[in-house]
């Protein structure tokens, strides 16, 4: 993996692909990190210029500070993009960063910038409100509610100085995508899919279907067995569903 040289610590990529190959920006969920996104940039190695996110206050980003606006991390996310040649980018979003993507598509449309197709993976459309207060939990309901979701092995964020490591960062993130609200604007002239898994307690089929209000261009729903974190069970398939899209965009 190394950094994607416009983006700098901002962007992270793992194999190679021709220069003309579709670019495709993913966004990692709250707590995640770049190296999520490694098993699809697997599946799409030589088809697609995959690069991933690397949020600040993590992993190599340890250092820099964290970021509790979702729309200032958007803004900042879209400055480091590599869009001056003007050719259309892709992105994908998981749970939290679908919205962050969603954001962005919209900061790259206001720019001029081509958005070919936006996938949006186990998150409710922007616009439904859901009034949880996860950052706002003790450490020990934070660690429970991301067991429960599958983010984490039971039992794995016991010692102290990994949860101490950890925490932070997930409360910071929960408070970005809990504080959000999303502004009023016309809908995005790219293709929309939705992924979602169909035991996902967070995020029901009827959910995910209302990004459609988002898109004049065309919106399509895929769902998966699985709960919130089903794509680690099924990148291969969550690949297809992207080589679909962008296929469809091309």
């Amino acid at each position: 993996m190394s950094n994607v040289a416009t983006g700098g610590r901002w962007l992270k990529t793992f194999h190679p692909a021709p220069d003309d190959a579709p670019r495709l920006v993913c966004f990692p969920h709250a707590g995640g990190s770049a190296g999520w996104f490694s098993r699809l940039g697997a599946e799409l190695a030589g088809e697609v210029r995959l690069s991933a996110v690397q949020y600040p206050g993590r992993l190599d980003r340890l250092r820099d500070g964290l970021v509790d606006d979702l729309c200032v991390l958007a803004e900042l996310v879209s400055g480091a993009l590599d869009v001056e040649d003007g050719r259309p980018v892709s992105l994908f979003g998981h749970s939290m960063g679908a919205v962050v993507a969603f954001e962005v598509a919209r900061r790259l449309r206001a720019a001029s910038v081509p958005v070919a197709h936006l996938f949006v993976s186990g998150r409710v459309a922007p616009h439904l409100r859901r009034d949880r207060d996860v950052h706002l939990l003790t450490d020990d309901g934070l660690v429970e509610t991301m067991e429960h979701l599958g983010g984490v092995r039971p039992g794995s964020l016991r010692d102290a100085d990994l949860r101490a490591l950890v925490l932070p960062v997930v409360r910071n993130d929960y408070r970005a995508i809990e504080t959000y609200r999303c502004e009023q604007a016309p809908p995005l002239s790219c293709p929309i899919t939705a992924l979602t898994g169909d035991d996902d307690p967070i995020t029901g089929v009827a959910d995910a279907r209302e990004w459609a209000v988002h898109t004049d261009a065309g919106f399509t729903l895929e769902v998966f067995p699985g709960g919130h974190f089903f794509p680690l069970q099924r990148w291969g398939s969550v690949a297809e569903v992207v080589r679909r899209g962008l296929r469809g965009t091309a």
